[in-house]
This record gives C-alpha cells, sequence and structure tokens, in this order.
C-alpha cells in the first residue's frame, strides 16, 4: 500500500485541513487516509469498510452521500454555483434559517466556524463600544483567530495584545462570571459560549430526553443565568451552536433550553457534510454591516467570496426539508439512548462501570476512560479505540447520523464487548500487554 502518511506530511502541515483528523488523534490501526464515505461506513483506498462515528467532525448528520442532498447541490452547480450578485438560492437559505431559529432576524453565511465567530465578536465590540470577550474556560474552541487561539496553551504566532482582551469563566458557575463583571466593570462587550457539550447547564435531576423548555426549573438553569447577567450589563450574549445546532433540537440548542441570545452562530451538521456556517441573531446588531445607513460609521462585518455558494446552500435547504420529514432529531436522540444504555450495561456487567461509562446527552453521547487509579486517561481511549478498529470500527468520538440504525447499533454493541473485555485486563495487568499504539494526545497542547 502507498505510503500516505509520508505523502500527506510532504504537502499539508499535520498532515491534515484540521487538526482533529490528525494522526495524533487516532491509533496505530486507524486508516491513514479514506476514499469515501456511503450511509454511517467510510472506506479506506484498498477497500476496506468501517463503521464511522466521527462523521466528518459532526458535520454529517444525515449520512455520507445522501442522494437527495447530493441531487440538490448539483443542481445549485450547474446554475452556477457561484454568482456575481445575490443569489436567489442565497435568499431562500436566508429566509430559511430566518423562518427557523426564533432569535434569527437577520443572517450572514460563511464556509467554516472561526469565520462567523469572529464576526459575532466583531459585531459586539462595534455594538457595545467595549473590548473584553468573556469565554468559559471548559469549552475548548471557538475561533483559530488571535482573539481565542492567543488565550489557548497553542498561542505562539499569536498576539498578546490582542488575546489579554479574552477573559475567562467557569461553565456553571455563574459566581465566576459575575466576578469577571465586577472586576471589568462596563469594559465586557461579550459572552461567547456553546450551550452544553457534556456538561448540562441544568442540574442532574432533570430528565434530559425532555425538552428544557417544558421544565418547571428552566428559569433557573445556567444558561438562563448568562443571559439575564448579559441583559443586566448591556452585554451582548453569543450562543455558539456549532456543535448543538441542528442536534439538540431542530432549533438549535435555544429553544430546547428556551433561551434567546443576542447572537448565535452555527455549522457542522447544518448541511450534511457541505461547507456552511450561519451568523445570526439581533438585526439591530447585524445591521452594524449594513451599507443602507448612510452617514454611520462601517463595520466591515465579514466578505467571503464563497459564503454564499449555492451548492452548499442548496444543501442546507435539502438537509432542513429531510429533518422536518423524517425527524431526524428525534432519532438521534433515541439512537443514543439505547447506544448509552447498551455501552454502560456492558461495563457494568464486566464490573468496570467506574473506569469506563457514557455520559453526556443521548443525542451526542460522550465516553469516558480511566485508568486503575480512577483518572481520566488518553492510554486507555486510545485503548479502547484500538480494540474497536480490531472489529472495524470508528470510533474517535460519538457522532450519530440518521444512517444509523438498528443494524449498525448491534454491530457496535458487539464491538464494545469485546473492547471492554480487553479494557478489563488492561485494568487488572499492564496496558502496554494490549496497547499497540502511541497514546492519542489533546489537540490543545504546548508541544508536539
Amino acid at each position: 500500500m502507498p505510503n500516505f502518511k509520508e505523502r500527506l506530511h510532504n504537502v499539508i502541515p499535520g498532515g491534515a485541513h484540521t487538526y482533529s483528523r490528525g494522526d495524533d488523534q487516532f491509533p496505530y490501526n486507524a486508516p491513514e487516509i479514506l476514499e469515501k464515505g456511503t450511509g454511517a461506513y467510510v472506506f479506506s483506498p484498498d477497500g476496506t469498510k468501517y463503521l464511522d462515528y466521527g462523521m466528518g467532525l459532526r458535520s454529517v448528520n444525515i449520512g455520507y452521500g445522501n442522494i437527495e442532498i447530493a441531487d440538490a447541490c448539483y443542481e445549485e452547480i450547474i446554475k452556477g454555483n457561484n454568482l456575481t450578485r445575490a443569489s436567489t438560492t442565497e435568499l431562500r437559505a436566508a429566509e430559511l434559517l430566518v423562518e427557523l431559529i426564533p432569535s434569527v432576524e437577520m443572517v450572514k453565511f460563511a464556509k467554516h466556524g472561526s469565520t462567523v465567530t469572529t464576526a459575532a465578536v466583531k459585531l459586539a465590540r462595534a455594538y457595545t463600544n467595549r473590548k473584553y470577550i468573556a469565554v468559559p474556560v471548559e469549552q475548548p474552541f471557538f475561533s483559530f483567530d488571535d482573539w481565542f487561539i492567543g488565550s489557548t496553551v497553542m498561542n505562539k504566532g499569536t498576539l498578546e495584545e490582542v488575546s489579554n482582551f479574552t477573559i475567562k469563566f467557569h461553565y456553571n458557575d455563574i459566581d465566576s462570571l459575575n466576578n469577571l463583571f465586577k472586576e471589568y466593570d462596563g469594559q465586557i462587550a461579550c459572552v461567547i459560549m456553546e450551550a452544553a457539550t457534556t456538561l448540562s447547564p441544568c442540574d442532574l435531576s432533570c430528565d434530559k430526553n425532555n425538552y428544557c423548555s417544558d421544565c418547571p426549573n428552566n428559569k433557573t438553569n445556567f444558561l438562563h443565568q448568562v443571559q439575564n447577567v448579559c441583559k443586566k450589563n448591556a452585554t451582548i450574549f453569543i450562543l455558539d451552536e456549532m456543535i448543538t445546532g441542528f442536534r439538540w433540537h431542530l432549533q438549535g440548542a435555544q429553544t430546547f433550553y428556551n433561551i434567546e441570545p443576542d447572537l448565535c452562530t452555527f455549522g457542522k451538521a447544518m448541511a450534511n457534510g457541505q461547507a456552511v456556517a450561519a451568523l445570526g441573531g439581533k438585526a439591530a446588531i447585524m445591521r452594524l454591516g449594513s451599507i443602507l445607513n448612510e452617514g454611520e460609521e462601517r463595520v466591515f462585518l465579514t466578505s467571503t467570496t464563497h459564503g454564499a455558494e449555492m451548492s452548499a446552500l442548496g444543501a442546507f435547504i435539502k438537509t432542513v426539508e429531510i429533518m422536518k420529514r423524517d425527524k431526524i432529531v428525534e432519532h438521534y436522540w433515541s439512537y443514543g439512548e439505547q447506544l448509552m444504555e447498551g455501552m454502560n450495561q456492558i461495563s457494568e456487567k464486566l464490573g468496570i462501570r467506574k473506569y469506563f461509562y457514557v455520559e453526556g446527552f443521548p443525542c451526542s453521547p460522550n465516553y469516558i476512560t480511566k485508568d486503575n487509579a480512577g483518572k481520566v486517561s488518553l492510554l486507555f481511549r486510545t485503548l479502547f479505540a484500538q480494540s474497536m478498529l480490531d472489529k472495524n470500527i470508528l470510533m474517535p468520538y460519538i457522532a450519530i447520523s440518521y444512517a444509523h440504525q438498528t443494524k449498525e447499533l448491534d454491530a457496535t454493541l458487539k464491538a464494545v464487548e469485546y473492547s471492554l473485555k480487553i479494557y478489563k485486563n488492561a485494568l487488572e495487568g499492564e496496558i502496554n500487554t494490549y496497547l499497540k499504539s502511541k497514546s492519542i494526545k489533546s489537540v490543545f497542547r504546548k508541544f508536539n
């Protein structure tokens, strides 16, 4: 077989165009490169078939190679794909998002998340005439731009003068946010955060299978507390829905939790893997990027040649249609609940539940791996991923698509049982007896 790894690293820094696809994120027996995807499966160039739970870094939510979405893309491509003026497809897509998401009155499309989160921050600063940006410590990524990456350990090449204006608070700790507002009184332009990842903004007595908006304790959750603090301090509340959007609820986690951000950003699952991201929000803020208000100082909001590419926006329109028709979000919750229950039951049966378990939300589960001292362990995470690949299942994390059905669930749980027996043996003995890979590593680390 050709040495794809060497060829990739010879021409692409890091060997891939996002660090989450890098060699250091996968065990030794993961395919070095992939040829294609169909449904819930991906294929290496030699034809080996893998059941995939990465799903294009969570961006493929219906399934790889969906014909309806591919046809919608093709129809837009043969119409020209990228025209000199705004297209009717661009207008339809914008009107659809405004109609779909309650908090969105205007929208700007782009190609990736960093563009729209940075644009949101710029709008907040322009609207408030303030400089500071507050983000949660526990949420790892918002943008590759200096304002955020410069505040992480991977800050080489960024300007400290820029990142010094990014300040951190703790998720689910409203006092830590209030303390920032006291320390930087009248200086915080925005709070930008994800609604939830593995952490829930609600107390654990809540039933995660019910929409938060139906819960009598809804107004007390952390997101509502943040929303209230922002209103009190005339600060822009930005909700980043790259991961939660089109998964927690068709209208986003903001509808799931019954909150109304001032600005919000979407991407990933909104177009089944096609490159679309969106910044949306209140017209009073979004209109700062307008060209119609004569005499007003201009804000160069965002300007992307390919942001309104018709093929990707056609995919977005078709994806929303399919999600409504086939109750896609409901499938995520149902499949995820069965998967979580099955994986945890196997772990319980083997007597290792405190060392391996699945937590989080059924629509986006997360597996936790611990060593025999009870500490979260990337070595044991590598061992589990390596063992799953023995059964041709690629599970760097768990992203569910509509293409994951009963057959896939059964195959997954059989592989989990095989893998956790190895895991148990490694807990009781020496992990290096079973681990054939270097440990996977955190993306956000200072040194290679």
